[in-house]
């Protein structure tokens, strides 16, 4: 598979804070929330399988979604963190013990990447995603926030996301197309852990296949203009099955 994401070339390797890169998309007018995500791997006689749980349709942000364990940054992990960055290994760790029980070592935890949302969303989640191997255990949900919860093989999840089975936001399915090219936890996490996290700002528009997520090193990302030229990084959402374009001419699907 072809590097998908945006390096930012920072010598810290798993604990970038990007300090400057999130002031540069926050604004007065629309600040960001922290929050974080944990991402968990286990292997299975199938192949790598990674947790994902459904939200619960009444709630007000990512109804019925299936995501990955995580919520927002709360004050007790800002008082236990000296750092954006520890604060929000603390909420990674602390919402995945209350969605699922599952009880993790913040050590085990590798920084993997960084979203933010378009200016124009409602509720800006600026969100570190970690990613980490499975503790043994059975997973235990609370029937309120999440209601169901699945081990999928991450092209799986894919599949099931295209024949319109389970509803996916573009983080999310970014993440897993690029976990389904390893073949074994140890090896994704290995490969992550070498190449550092990435981030991703992200911005809509509209092109004649439908709405795209683009991000920096798109041709249309800094001058707006929605050309059949240029390079491409980009998450095209046509109905049912989204696209992954990266490069001049290059066109990955999932």
């Amino acid at each position: 598979m072809e590097h998908f994401g945006v390096d930012l070339l920072i010598p810290m390797k798993n604990k970038m804070p990007f300090e400057e890169w999130l002031d540069q998309h926050g604004t007065e007018n629309s600040s960001l929330i922290p929050a974080a995500t944990v991402i968990l791997l286990r292997d299975s006689n199938g192949g790598l399988e990674t947790l994902m749980m459904r939200r619960n349709s009444n709630l007000s942000f990512a109804e019925g979604m299936w995501v990955f364990p995580g919520g927002k940054v709360e004050e007790e992990d800002m008082a236990i963190g000296q750092n954006q960055h520890d604060a929000a290994l603390s909420a990674a760790v602390r919402e995945c013990e209350e969605e699922s029980g599952m009880i993790l070592n913040p050590a085990d935890l590798i920084y993997y990447s960084h979203w933010i949302p378009p200016v124009e969303a409602p509720r800006r989640f600026s969100t570190w995603f970690f990613i980490a191997p499975s503790p043994k255990g059975q997973v235990v949900i609370d029937d309120g926030e999440i209601i169901d919860h699945e081990w999928w093989r991450p092209e799986d999840a894919l599949a099931r996301a295209h024949d319109r089975k389970i509803q996916i936001l573009p983080p999310t399915w970014i993440t897993l197309f690029d976990l389904q090219e390893f073949t074994s936890a140890k090896v994704a996490l290995q490969t992550i852990s070498a190449r550092g996290p990435r981030a991703y700002a992200t911005k809509i528009i509209r092109t004649d296949n439908g709405m795209a997520a683009i991000w920096e090193g798109d041709n249309a990302y800094d001058n707006g203009e929605v050309s059949s030229e240029g390079h491409r990084h980009r998450l095209v959402m046509e109905d049912p099955i989204w696209r992954f374009e990266l490069g001049e001419s290059t066109t990955l699907q999932g």
